[in-house]
């Protein structure tokens, strides 16, 4: 967290299942102060969310302030359920829910996810994601591919979410490489970009074969001296190829965006120009604090 700071005219709140960040916010959409915690969803019972919430923002506001959350704190498990937007539907969400607090001076409004009701999906979060990206990118259609554990690929035209496919390879990779068998053969940590490049090409290509390719993993391990390291690039390289075949007719052809600044980000770009689709990468953060900005500015404007 930064030193002193003036008070803040707005809060913004990124609250997932796992952490909290929060950015003491200007009425000009300027950053005065930031910090997190790992207060996240999965952590707290409803009565936790508002002290969670004072721990991490001392010092930030006194007297009246807003703040506007997004992602799993709007979820059935969370501070208070923010009903799905459908899809199609504008890529930040009307219909803002409104938290309990007990603070004096302290309202909470939570933006809502959104649902796809055929074939079935949701998010949390990566709506207000996608309305940054927008936002910080005027008039741009194409396909977004927002990496994480769950990753999703929303396909976007005139500021509407028309569709969605999430894919669960960040958990699949995470839950393979520590749980199975592979966990013999599979590093924690270390990269190999020429393993990863094979294993891309093997999923993309034969992704039926996948269940089969996992396992020569330890084969080549055990038979062949395949190091871990490599095992673990490979290993990302299969489940990202598989992903990507799975989602062709989201990205073939389309105008392509990343959201994410870190590893797995880049990877997915690596991936994508694998396949002659070239990709932009957007900062994951800077994208979510123009949604949130944009969720304030609305908000505004209705009570002007």
């Amino acid at each position: 967290m930064q030193g002193a700071i003036a008070r803040a005219d707005w809060i913004a709140l990124d609250w997932g299942t796992t952490h909290l960040r929060g950015w003491a916010m200007t009425a000009d959409g300027q950053v005065l102060a930031h910090n997190s915690s790992e207060h996240g969803m999965g952590r707290l019972t409803r009565a936790g969310y508002e002290p969670a919430l004072l721990d991490l923002t001392q010092g930030w506001f006194s007297g009246k302030v807003i703040a506007i959350a997004c992602g799993m704190v709007g979820s059935r498990q969370g501070w208070i359920e923010a009903p799905y937007a459908s899809t199609p539907c504008m890529a930040l969400p009307t219909g803002l829910v409104t938290a309990p607090t007990s603070t004096h001076g302290l309202t909470v409004h939570v933006i809502p996810g959104i649902k796809q009701d055929k074939p079935a999906d949701v998010m949390r979060g990566e709506e207000t994601q996608i309305a940054g990206f927008l936002a910080l990118n005027p008039g741009w259609d194409g396909v977004l591919c927002l990496p994480g554990t769950h990753t999703k690929w929303a396909q976007v035209s005139a500021g509407e979410v028309v569709s969605f496919q999430t894919c669960m390879t960040g958990e699949l990779f995470s839950v393979i490489g520590t749980q199975t068998v592979l966990r013999h053969s599979v590093s924690a940590d270390g990269w190999d970009d020429d393993a990863f490049a094979q294993g891309l090409a093997d999923g993309f290509e034969r992704p039926e074969r996948l269940t089969a390719r996992l396992f020569s993993l330890r084969a080549e391990h055990l038979l062949h001296g395949q190091d871990a390291v490599a095992g673990r690039a490979r290993l990302s390289g299969l489940l990202i190829g598989v992903e990507l075949a799975a989602t062709r007719a989201y990205w073939l052809g389309s105008q392509i965006a990343v959201i994410g600044a870190g590893k797995v980000a880049s990877l997915y770009v690596t991936a994508l120009a694998a396949q002659s689709a070239p990709a932009m990468q957007a900062d994951g953060t800077a994208v979510t604090l123009a949604g949130l900005t944009a969720a304030w500015r609305r908000l505004q404007g209705a009570s002007a």
